[in-house]
C-alpha cells in the first residue's frame, strides 16, 4: 500500500472514533477542554522541537511578510467577489465574511498534517510564517472590526487605543508565541534541541507526539453536520479553497525551482480554515455596540454567521489538507494547481447561477410583480438573524 494512503488511513480511522466519541462528550466544556491541551501544550511543544531544530536562515524572515501580503490580498478578493455570491454591499454578513475568510488557523486544521507528510523543517517555516498571520488576525482584524463599529455609530467616541494595547500583551501571553519567541532567542545564541538537557528533550517530544491524536479526534467531536447550512457556506468555503489555489499557483511562479517541500508546504498553508480570532473581536464590538451603540443603527457583524463559517471550515480546511497529501506529486505541478483552483471556483459559481437564473424566469413569468420584493440574496439576511 501506498504509505502517503496508509498514513492517511491510520489517521481517518483516529477522526472516524472522534466521530463515535462525539455521543460521549456532548458539553461544551468537554471540546473546550480538549482545545485547549491542543493550544496550549501539544501544539506549542510541537512547534517548540521543530523550531529547535531549524537553522534559521535570513532568506526564511520573508515568510511572515508573505503570509501578511496574503491577509490583505485575500481580504481585497473578498470585497470584489462576495458580492456575486449574493451579499448585499456594506451588510452585516459581508463584513462578517470579510474579517473571516482572509484568516487563517493553522494550528488546528495543518500543522498537525504538515509535520505527519512533509516533517519537522517545514513545520517549522509554517510556524515562522504563521506570525504573519497572527499579526494580521489578531491587529489588523481588530482594528478593522472597530473602525466599522465607529463607522456606524459615529455618535460614540473613538477610544479604542487601549484594547489595542491588551492584544500586544494578550499575544504575547499565547504559549504558542512565548515558545516561539523562547526558540528564537535560544537559536540567536547557537542552542539547538540537541543542546538541551536529555530530561528536557524527552519531555517535549513525549507532549508533542499528543497534537495529532487529539487534533483529529477534536475534529471528530467537534464537527457538525447540517446539510442547509454546508449548501451555503460550504459554496463560499469553495470559492476561498479555489481562489487560494490561484495565489499559490502565482506564488510559486515567482520562486522556479522550489523544492518539494517548499512547494507542498506553499499549497497547503493557506489552505487552513478560518481562525477564531476575527469571531472574537466580532463578540468584543458586539459587547461594545450594546453598551454604547444605539438601538437604530445597523448590526455590525452577524455572529450567527460566523459561527456556522468556523463550525465547517474546520473540517473542510482538513479534508483539503488531506487531499492534497494524499495526491502524490499531483500538486507540485503549477498548471495542476491552477487547474484545480480554477475547478473549484466554477464549482462554487453553479449553485448562485442556478439561483439567477431561476429569478430571472420568476421575474419574467410574474410582469407585474415587484422584482425587489421576488429577489433574494444567496444569503438572506434573516436567515441567520
Amino acid at each position: 500500500m501506498n504509505p502517503a494512503v496508509q498514513k492517511t488511513l491510520s489517521l481517518l480511522l483516529i477522526l472516524c472514533i472522534g466521530l463515535f466519541l462525539k455521543k460521549k462528550l456532548v458539553k461544551p466544556e468537554h471540546q473546550q477542554s480538549l482545545k485547549v491541551i491542543i493550544l496550549n501544550i501539544a501544539l506549542p511543544a510541537v512547534i517548540f522541537i521543530a523550531l529547535m531544530k531549524l537553522h534559521v536562515k535570513a532568506e526564511l524572515l520573508i515568510l511572515p511578510l508573505l503570509v501578511l501580503c496574503y491577509n490583505g490580498l485575500f481580504l481585497l478578493i473578498s470585497w470584489l467577489a462576495l458580492p456575486f455570491y449574493g451579499l448585499r454591499k456594506n451588510s452585516a454578513e459581508i463584513r462578517t465574511l470579510m474579517l473571516l475568510m482572509p484568516s487563517l488557523a493553522p494550528g488546528l486544521s495543518c500543522f498537525p498534517f504538515i509535520s505527519e507528510y512533509i516533517g519537522e523543517e517545514a513545520l517549522a517555516r509554517g510556524a515562522l510564517a504563521d506570525v504573519g498571520n497572527k499579526i494580521a488576525v489578531l491587529i489588523f482584524s481588530y482594528m478593522l472590526a472597530m473602525h466599522w463599529f465607529y463607522k456606524l455609530n459615529s455618535h460614540v467616541k473613538h477610544s479604542g487605543h487601549a484594547k489595542i494595547k491588551s492584544l500586544f500583551i494578550g499575544m504575547l501571553n499565547e504559549p504558542i508565541n512565548v515558545v516561539m519567541a523562547l526558540a528564537i532567542v535560544l537559536l540567536c545564541c547557537n542552542v539547538y534541541f540537541e543542546d538541551l538537557p536529555l530530561f528536557l528533550q524527552d519531555a517535549a517530544k513525549l507532549l508533542a507526539d499528543l497534537m495529532t491524536p487529539l487534533i483529529l479526534l477534536f475534529i471528530g467531536i467537534a464537527v457538525v453536520f447540517k446539510w442547509d447550512e454546508f449548501k451555503q457556506i460550504g459554496t463560499l468555503l469553495l470559492f476561498r479553497a479555489g481562489m487560494t489555489f490561484i495565489v499559490s499557483g502565482i506564488f510559486l511562479l515567482f520562486i522556479p525551482g522550489a523544492s518539494h517541500m517548499a512547494i507542498l508546504l506553499a499549497v497547503v498553508f493557506p489552505q487552513s480554515s478560518c481562525s477564531f480570532w476575527p469571531l472574537a473581536h466580532m463578540a468584543a464590538v458586539e459587547v461594545l455596540s450594546k453598551k454604547e451603540g444605539s438601538s437604530s443603527s445597523p448590526k455590525v457583524f452577524n455572529m450567527q454567521l460566523a459561527m456556522n463559517v468556523l463550525a465547517l471550515s474546520l473540517p473542510f480546511s482538513t479534508l483539503m489538507v488531506l487531499s492534497i497529501f494524499t495526491s502524490g506529486a499531483f500538486f507540485t505541478h503549477i498548471p495542476n494547481i491552477f487547474f484545480v483552483g480554477i475547478g473549484l471556483i466554477i464549482l462554487s459559481a453553479i449553485p448562485v447561477v442556478i439561483k439567477w437564473y431561476k429569478r430571472k424566469s420568476k421575474y419574467k413569468a410574474y410582469k407585474n410583480g415587484d422584482l425587489e420584493r421576488k429577489e433574494q440574496t444567496f444569503f438572506p439576511s434573516e436567515q441567520f438573524s
